[in-house]
């Protein structure tokens, strides 16, 4: 009996063993988070190997709905509404399909998010479909990889690559109009962002006296912000007030040597250079 007990703990101590094996997986999951407008946009996927196969049209059949990885469905999360192929999509959580070809890719948006074959596929909870041509890949992709690149403040793409075919899906952002949104709400507070204001109407085209106004009452606060007596430079370099500016970088230039801040020094530098032109 003590021998039949001892034999059957032996096995059970095994299986257990053996049931805790962890190995790599075949199509590792990856998830990236990117900044992007005022949120940020999350994609979860897995990454399968071409290992030797042919993927499109052969392991990837053409014209069918495809998860676009492997395992489980291929998630994005934007924490802010965005647009994409004209239609404004609400934050939240989306399944990414597609439909590949030979020579375009269907690239579907949807509110399910447990797609994993095309049988459970439902196309009425598509909230977009886009049309992309396919870009063909000098060299080959072994790992099925989904990015974000060219990213601005209003737009970014997101590029899905494997074996030697590439697509692209736009995605936009509309941003001008929340920030112009707390401006206006921060503008009527005792503690104002008057610097964070002005560098954003200077690099996104509007009213430049207004932006050097702030510059100005940015000053008044903090008298030996460097950094920001050089915007005020530049905002009276585009405003075409040459002397101003010059003035105005030399005393950057001052404030940042006495800080020891040797990159602003040069920057000024440089400014001064391009108005003694």
């Amino acid at each position: 009996m003590k021998k039949v007990f001892l034999t059957s703990l032996a096995a059970l101590c095994l299986f257990l063993a053996e049931a805790q094996l962890k190995t790599p997986a075949p199509s590792p999951s990856q998830t990236i988070k990117q900044d992007f407008g005022l949120g940020t946009v999350e994609l979860s996927y897995s990454r399968p190997g071409m290992k030797g196969r042919r993927v499109f049209g052969d392991l990837v059949p053409f014209g069918k709905v495809w998860r676009t990885g492997a395992n489980s469905a291929t998630i994005l999360n934007f924490s802010d509404e965005v647009t994409i192929g004209g239609k404004t999509i609400p934050a939240g959580k989306y399944g990414l399909l597609s439909i590949p070809d030979k020579n375009s890719w269907t690239l579907i948006i949807s509110k399910q998010l447990d797609v994993t074959s095309p049988a459970a596929y439902k196309q009425e909870s598509d909230v977009v479909r886009v049309d992309v041509n396919v870009m063909k890949l000098e060299e080959k992709v072994e790992s099925f990889t989904i990015q974000f690149a060219n990213i601005k403040p209003t737009s970014c793409e997101l590029h899905i690559m494997w074996e030697n075919t590439a697509v692209s899906l736009p995605i936009g952002t509309e941003v001008d109009s929340k920030v112009m949104k707390q401006i206006d709400q921060l503008m009527n507070r005792d503690t104002r962002p008057y610097f964070n204001a002005a560098m954003y109407y200077m690099d996104n085209g509007k009213d430049l006296n207004q932006a050097l106004s702030w510059f100005d009452k940015a000053i008044e606060q903090n008298p030996g912000a460097f950094w920001v007596h050089h915007q005020r430079a530049n905002c009276l370099a585009k405003l075409g007030k040459k002397a101003e500016a010059k003035a105005a970088a030399e005393k950057s230039k001052e404030l940042a040597a006495a800080a020891k801040n040797d990159d602003y020094v040069k920057l000024n530098e440089k400014l001064l250079a391009e108005l003694n032109k």
